[in-house]
């Protein structure tokens, strides 16, 4: 499995108490019709702690140029510091934080989690979101595999 090179997301996402976002490797598209997105997030992560009380995630598409805005969301944990007073981003739907440098994003509402080992499952409907004109490779595990993850698995 660690041979595998997955495209790298950072997800963000917002209660009324606080704001937070990780780097994630376990997302995919889960259906078609209907619309169905996965994202995995581990159970010992600051966000995954915020996003167990909110009702929508925003998935974040990185350049592969990106390492250090995927450094920030992966080698950092939201227990230590704000994340978000390193980086630019905008309030987006629902309040969510949309980082301003990334090559697309989408958001959308939670329709259930679901523990799988330490990770638990979120699948999100989405609804909208934004990319960039210009197309470019997108951040993958090779790019990112010497992180020092900001929480162990």
């Amino acid at each position: 499995m660690g041979r595998l090179n997955y495209p790298m997301f950072i997800v963000t996402t917002t209660t009324e108490r606080e704001k937070s976002g990780c780097l994630v490797g376990f997302a995919t598209q889960a259906s078609i019709n209907p619309s169905r997105f996965l994202v995995g997030l581990s159970n010992k992560n600051h966000t995954y702690r915020v996003a167990r009380d909110a009702s929508f995630l925003a998935v974040h598409v990185l350049h592969r140029s990106d390492k250090r805005l995927a450094s920030l969301f992966g080698e950092q944990t939201g227990d230590e510091i704000n994340k978000f007073e390193y980086c630019d981003w905008l309030e987006g739907p629902e309040g969510l934080p949309i980082l301003t440098d990334a090559a697309a994003w989408f958001y959308g509402r939670i329709l259930l989690q679901n523990p799988l080992g330490d990770h638990v499952a979120f699948l999100l409907e989405p609804i909208g979101g934004g990319v960039e004109p210009a197309e470019s490779p997108v951040l993958t595990f090779a790019e990112v595999s010497e992180f020092d993850a900001g929480h162990g698995a």
